[in-house]
């Protein structure tokens, strides 16, 4: 039979057209699939339309979606939104799953991490400064391509499931500031490509294996008071042996239980017949009356001293410290009717409630006694108060704001406050841990950070001996203020709430030196006329007239900050009671470093405008320039006219990625840049 086959061209591209017109539907399937799925996950956690006016179109990857990156093919392969105030879970994302880089951090994301074990191609995970929650599950063993994976700060409770151990590429773990629980496993073999590990600040117990304490050391263990193992952590105790000084004891002496029904009984020391048939001796009656008048005067001088220590307790707010002092005649002269635990009030609080400090976070809780009896010392005084540095018995150290100026408020509007203030969680703001409200007592509780202030470093010791404050550093602290700032606008955009108070001495420095901002918040307890005139940041032009802070003068405001940096010289806040005899010389001799700069600048002087310890490094003087056009740039009279506090971030960060070489944690192997945080307290723990 003869088959007549047509061999032409056409009919043997048409297979191969076919096969490439299907492979296209299928692409086009799985970008609107990854499109549908940004969408879902925008229209959950964007509550505040950040992403809505660029997060448009049909297509992700067609439209350059913001913080979105996208393969040749048109597949989401990275997601960067951090810092973006967004809220709810991240099950929407778990259909990406070409999705290699996802960073989320320092949001208010919630729920479990565990939708992310779809996104099996995941190789950088950075999720830390959110409010996630639940346990790691353990189909994180499906994410075998993940090289660094940070979950810190959060609220990740239980233990770590033993199927981690099957990440054999991870780099980094970072799992500190969370509740986790349970023993820690030995990780040392399984892991062995792991550089970094941070568990401090959890909840572990048990035995932490030698292998482990020798390859990280124990500050990536620190704060888990339950650990025990090798020096420098507890010796552990077996369950049979929990003692081993107690394991033998001298058989004649009797061991009497903690039951006092159960003490021996007096037939088991029964004296000899002889003894008991005789009278007690004369010397034997003066020693036992001697003996009963000596225990009698032991135990009234431990009820007298019990006696005094309550009173004093009751009588004194801190005893022993600087906190506990009151001067006679002041405000404060009632405070055992503020601290006692019984009475009325008038703002109609119980003393039971008035009793106890109000926290934000579930860890590391302390009770208002506890605060009272702790050793103290007097950090400095403020335009609202004195700040105090309190050490706890149990060694955890505070700081402690004793407000002045807002007694006459009221409990609920103070609650509300605190409420603002309190949940707003971020690495370069000074957290406030809790408050303690009483009519005539309010107390405001922080993390204590050890290294001083801005302006301490930047004129602190001009003389003889002192250690110049390097480039590098002042820039890092500048922008570690920049984003605690910009972030505090982003949180409160809708309720314009400012910061209020920007300056050097409120750029606080944790205990390896990040810059914090301090004092959010405070300004809300004053009216504004009132936050103008007593607080000392610096004031923005249009508030001689305006008298109400903005988030616009908070921009002004830091751009005189950065101006301090780069000068070195002090900017001197308007005197609140300028005496008019003298108003001509103390306006002349007032810093008013924007319009100083401007002058200079204008006479083409620009060199003399920057600290004279600066001109010391060599190749900085793009850097300089730039950085003063950013703070000139904040420093303009119209409000309107200056960028916003995200944008100060986005050209100060612009400026150091143009010109500062690719940090240490940049993976050559994937061409990927890990966002170690520098900016947060634990990143170099």
């Amino acid at each position: 039979m003869n088959n007549n086959i047509n061999h032409s061209p056409y009919a043997l591209a048409l297979p191969l057209v076919i096969l490439v017109f299907l492979c296209f539907v299928q692409c086009l399937g799985h970008t609107q699939n990854d499109t549908r799925a940004l969408t879902h996950f925008r229209l959950q956690a964007d509550s505040h339309g950040y992403l809505s006016p660029n997060w448009t179109g049909a297509d992700a990857c067609a439209a350059f979606w913001r913080g979105v990156q996208c393969s040749p093919i048109g597949r989401v392969v990275g997601i960067e939104l951090p810092s973006l105030n967004l809220r709810g879970p991240l099950d929407s994302l778990s259909p990406l799953s070409y999705l290699r880089f996802l960073d989320l951090h320092d949001n208010r994301l919630n729920g479990s991490v565990a939708p992310l074990s779809n996104c099996t191609s995941l190789e950088l995970l950075y999720l830390s400064g959110n409010d996630l929650s639940g346990e790691i599950p353990p189909e994180v063993a499906s994410l075998t391509r993940l090289l660094r994976l940070d979950l810190s700060d959060n609220n990740i409770r239980g233990p770590i499931p033993s199927e981690l151990s099957k990440l054999t590429g991870l780099l980094t773990l970072r799992l500190q500031n969370n509740e986790l629980s349970g023993q820690i496993p030995d990780l040392s073999v399984s892991l062995e490509n792991l550089k970094e590990l941070n568990m401090t600040n959890n909840e572990f117990r048990g035995g932490l294996p030698d292998a482990m304490l020798k390859k990280f050391g124990d500050v990536s263990f620190s704060g888990n008071e339950g650990l025990c193992g090798s020096t420098p952590l507890p010796v552990c105790t077996s369950p049979e042996n929990p003692d081993p000084s107690s394991s033998s004891s001298p058989a004649s002496v009797p061991t009497v239980p903690s039951n006092p029904n159960s003490l021996p009984q007096t037939s088991t020391i029964t004296p000899p017949k002889s003894q008991s048939r005789k009278g007690l001796t004369p010397g034997a009656i003066v020693a036992i009356v001697v003996g009963n008048c000596v225990v009698l005067l032991v135990i009234t001088s431990f009820v007298v001293a019990h006696c005094c220590a309550r009173g004093g307790r009751s009588s004194n707010s801190m005893v022993g410290s600087e906190i506990g002092k009151r001067k006679s005649g002041s405000s404060y002269g009632s405070e055992k009717k503020v601290y006692a635990n019984g009475g009325g009030d008038s703002d109609g609080t119980s003393g039971t409630e008035r009793s106890k400090l109000v926290f934000f976070d579930r860890r590391s809780q302390f009770e208002l006694e506890d605060l009272l009896r702790a050793s103290a010392e007097m950090l400095g005084k403020g335009s609202l108060g004195t700040v105090y540095k309190a050490v706890l018995d149990d060694g955890c150290t505070v700081a402690v704001k004793r407000l002045k100026d807002a007694n006459p408020c009221a409990r609920k509007e103070f609650e509300q406050y605190m409420d603002v203030i309190g949940k707003l969680k971020h690495p370069n703001i000074v957290r406030l841990r809790a408050y303690y409200y009483a009519r005539e007592e309010k107390l405001l509780v922080f993390d204590y950070l050890p290294n001083g202030s801005l302006h301490s470093l930047l004129h602190g010791n001009r003389g003889p001996g002192r250690i110049p404050l390097d480039w590098t550093t002042r820039i890092s602290l500048v922008l570690g203020a920049a984003r605690g700032v910009a972030r505090i606008h982003a949180e409160y955009s809708a309720a314009k709430i400012p910061h209020g108070n920007i300056k050097s001495s409120n750029v606080v420095l944790d205990k390896n030196g990040v810059a914090c901002i301090s004092d959010f918040g405070l300004s809300l307890l004053l009216n504004p006329a009132h936050a103008i005139a007593r607080l000392g940041g610096y004031r923005a032009p249009e508030q001689e007239e305006m008298k109400r802070l903005s988030q616009e003068a908070d921009v002004y405001s830091f751009g005189v900050l950065l101006l301090e940096v780069l000068t070195g010289k002090t900017p001197s806040p308007p005197n609140p009671n300028p005496n008019p005899a003298r108003l001509v010389e103390e306006e002349e001799a007032r810093m008013d470093l924007p319009k100083w700069v401007r002058s200079v600048v204008k006479e083409e002087w620009t060199a003399e405008v920057f600290d004279q310890e600066l001109l010391r490094y060599k190749n900085i003087e793009e850097e300089l320039v730039s950085m003063l056009h950013v703070g000139l740039s904040c420093v303009v009279t119209e409000p309107h006219n200056r960028p916003t506090m995200a944008e100060v971030v986005k050209m100060i960060e612009d400026i150091r990625v143009e010109q500062s070489p690719l940090g240490e944690d940049y993976d050559e192997s994937r061409n990927s840049l890990s966002p170690s945080l520098p900016t947060t307290e634990d990143g170099l723990a």
